[in-house]
């Protein structure tokens, strides 16, 4: 047995367009459900989300027939969490947070096997199929995809110098949190927000790297996609619960 190809970071590498969903529910059910609808990735949260490691683990499982590749969050850039994420079975991070080139080394390194990182050896994890895949500690350090997150002015300052670290994959704005460091919280359609997440996209262009973003907003996300943004979020779990849900209810009670 083998570890699978990651198609998801094939496609990175590409520049094809991989459309997306957020996942903060923290149910395999949901997860199950939402893995089946067609998307080409979904971000299992664990940042602002309640989601823990076993919890966790029941939603890779659940996608594991489905169309998308599970893609978590982990609540820090932290040696030790990452390392249970991906011995769970995560194939690909988004690391937040990160405000410099050597804070996407620090994650990197996190990702990888030594001698090219620090990640801890074990052959007998669920990621290796509790020990089957004879090639896992060889070939992951391969297949992992490392995304990681810029979501504040210092380090869109730095985009260049962290989208250029060996081992990122792509990099993604964190809109919400990039418009409060722009002095405009809560209003991701400033136009100077606007004007710097059209700028970020173009320069990860420029550079060949993908680059990734979320909105809920249709009329966005083809901004998005126009300005170069190759696996962008369309929505969220929540978000549609929470939207049809409420056009139901209004429908019967008004």
């Amino acid at each position: 047995m083998d570890l699978t190809p990651n198609t998801f970071k094939q496609a990175l590498a590409a520049s094809r367009m991989q459309i997306g969903l957020w996942s903060s529910l923290c149910s395999n059910i949901g997860a199950e459900i939402i893995a089946d609808c067609g998307f080409d990735w979904i971000l299992l949260d664990t940042e602002h989300s309640p989601n823990e490691v076993p919890i966790l683990v029941t939603q890779l499982q659940a996608m594991m027939r489905g169309t998308a590749t599970a893609v978590v969050r982990p609540a820090w850039n932290d040696t030790v969490l990452i390392k249970r994420i991906l011995d769970s079975g995560a194939t690909a991070l988004l690391i937040p947070f990160v405000q410099n080139a050597e804070e996407a080394r620090r994650a990197v390194a996190a990702t990888r096997y030594p001698p090219q990182g620090i990640r801890g050896v074990s052959g007998s994890n669920r990621a290796a199929r509790y020990g089957r895949i004879k090639n896992y500690l060889q070939a992951a350090n391969r297949e992992i995809a490392l995304l990681v997150q810029i979501e504040t002015k210092t380090a869109l300052d730095q985009l260049e110098a962290i989208a250029a670290v060996e081992g990122v994959d792509g990099v993604f704005i964190g809109p919400a949190d990039l418009a409060a460091s722009l002095g405009h919280t809560g209003d991701q359609l400033h136009a100077d927000v606007q004007k710097a997440i059209e700028e970020a996209g173009r320069r990860l262009k420029k550079l060949g790297k993908a680059a990734g973003i979320l909105t809920p907003v249709e009329a966005d996300a083809r901004r998005y996609i126009q300005w170069g943004y190759t696996f962008v979020a369309v929505g969220s779990d929540v978000g549609l619960l929470t939207k049809h849900g409420d056009a139901l209810a209004k429908t019967f009670k008004g």
